[in-house]
Formats: structure tokens, sequence, C-alpha cells
């Protein structure tokens, strides 16, 4: 059974940075794709962005693309977020997920497993 957990999270002003990172425990990752969701008080899950098994390949949602940037290290079984220039509309539990797949998707259901969450506030 895969174990996984967040880090990194906190509160941080409007235009800063955090880096989540997302550590993986029980099985390897690197045969899976892996993503960031994240969910703000009152919403729906959403999808973040998404890295392929090898990292060659990332897709963003576009109310992120061009500040956040995933990456994975799979010698250390772990993913990250980079986001910066942080907003308040950023706000939410920030969740990693490991996909059913090598090949990565914004669809929730296609990931197996995920962690606990890591809260993210941004304040203006």
């Amino acid at each position: 059974q895969m174990q996984l957990v967040e880090s990194g999270g906190g509160l941080v002003q409007a235009g800063g940075s955090l880096r989540l990172s997302c550590a993986a425990s029980g099985r390897t990752v690197s045969s899976y794709a892996m993503a960031w969701f994240r969910q703000a008080p009152g919403k729906e899950r959403e999808f973040a962005a998404h890295i392929n098994w090898n990292g060659r390949t990332t897709v963003y949602a576009d109310s992120v693309k061009g500040r956040f940037t995933i990456s994975r290290d799979n010698a250390k079984n772990t993913v990250y977020l980079q986001m910066n220039s942080l907003k308040p509309e950023d706000t939410a539990v920030y969740y990693c997920a490991v996909s059913r797949m090598s090949y990565s998707s914004s669809v929730l259901p296609d990931y197996a497993y995920w962690g606990q969450g890591t809260q993210v506030t941004v304040s203006s």
C-alpha cells in the first residue's frame, strides 16, 4: 500500500512563494504519473498540475500556468510543486496524488493514491 505525505504548506503574503513536497513510501512511483490537486473551502477538488512518469511532460491548469512548476525526483520517490507569485485565490488544501497509469491526466478518478493534504493560505 502506498502512502503519500505532503509538506511545505503555510501562510504567505500575496506575491510570495512556497514549495510543496510529497514523499511516497510503500511502493516506487517511478512508473506512474503524479499530480497536485487543490480544494478551497466550499469548493470541489480541482486539478492544478500533473507530470508524467519520467518528468518530461507537464500540464497546468490555466489558473496556475506560468506561476507554478511541478517536478519530480524518482530516486527520492518525491514530487514537488513550486508556487510563485501566489494570490489569495490560491488558498486551499493541496493534495498530491499518484496515477493508476504512466501517462498523466487532469481527471481525478485516474488517481489511485492520495495524500492527506497540506494547507496553503495566501493573505492579501
